[in-house]
């Protein structure tokens, strides 16, 4: 039992500087956007935008003020999305809607170029990110339960002053920072603990007949596990690693990556958007079987393109 918590703590102690680190790294690109978008909010500019941008997104049920998140998605990170959606405080219906599509299309820069270096085309992932977000926002649209936004942007500034607006931003951006700190240390934890003890390479091996289900070789299960759980960003190491050692061939390797495209981090990032009182189910499913059918398709494309 001794040798086990010695080896506790020596995880503990190599996952908490680069939690630390992480987490200032993240908060230094949080805090500006959040700021960012609560003087936006304060002069107007919010509603502004979403008067052009309204007619696009409510056709699946969205006030235009969601390209702001979508974009700032895109181009930041999902802990700059959480604390845009808490300066928002839209109603929880759009807000979920929103969180799939920003889990699907996020960190294009980073992640776009990890799924290039793994074989696969940058703008092709790029194009079925962002589509494959608008679907599934669609198709949520449909069977999410209340009522669907009228296209227009409710949320109104109850402050006088920029003060009084700045006074009330402190305490939700100050709780979002918080948590930040708190996920991002306890998962690099958990995730030095999993390699620690080698529990990683035994959770994959019960994986194997459910790659064959979603249309993957068995031979990335390791890797769909990396995605999965650490993510593309953290995880790029690995799976750059994996490739370059010919543990995949290319055909498979891109396959893997339209899964992953579409379905990845499915730990951290998901419950960065529970804190905010979202469903975790909601989440997560859509984007699995979404993922599932984008593999079955590229594969059936695969095979009509060896056929001609």
């Amino acid at each position: 039992m001794s040798e086990f918590w010695k080896r506790l703590l020596m995880c503990i102690q190599q996952a908490w500087p680069m939690g630390l680190k992480t987490s200032i790294w993240l908060i230094k690109l949080t805090l500006p956007v959040s700021f960012a978008v609560l003087l936006l909010d304060y002069f107007g500019l919010l509603v502004m935008m979403a008067k052009y941008t309204s007619p696009i997104f409510q056709l699946i049920g969205l006030p235009g003020v969601a390209a702001l998140v979508l974009l700032t998605s895109i181009f930041t990170n999902i802990y700059s999305v959480v604390a845009v959606l808490t300066t928002l405080a839209l109603p929880t219906r759009d807000g979920t809607i929103l969180a799939v599509m920003c889990l699907i299309s996020h960190g294009f820069l980073i992640e776009t170029a990890i799924l290039k270096k793994t074989n696969s085309s940058a703008i092709r992932m790029l194009l079925l990110r962002l589509i494959s977000s608008f679907i599934i926002g669609a198709l949520l649209n449909q069977i999410l339960p209340g009522t669907p936004s009228d296209g227009t942007y409710l949320y109104q500034n109850q402050h006088t002053d920029i003060v009084q607006a700045i006074m009330a931003w402190l305490p939700q951006i100050g709780a979002t920072l918080l948590k930040i700190i708190i996920l991002v240390n306890a998962l690099l934890i958990v995730q030095r603990l999993l390699e620690e003890f080698g529990i990683l390479k035994y959770m994959t091996r019960p994986l194997t007949p459910f790659m064959r289900l979603m249309g993957l070789p068995k031979e990335s299960s390791f890797l769909w596990m990396i995605g999965n759980t650490i993510g593309l960003a953290y995880g790029s190491a690995v799976m750059l690693q994996k490739v370059e050692e010919g543990q995949l061939k290319p055909k498979e390797c891109d396959l893997l990556n339209h899964h992953l495209a579409i379905s990845h981090s499915q730990l951290e990032d998901p419950l960065l958007f529970v804190s905010l009182g979202y469903s975790m189910p909601v989440l997560i499913i859509p984007r699995v079987l979404f993922a599932i059918v984008v593999v079955w398709l590229r594969r059936i494309e695969n095979s009509l393109r060896s056929k001609l």
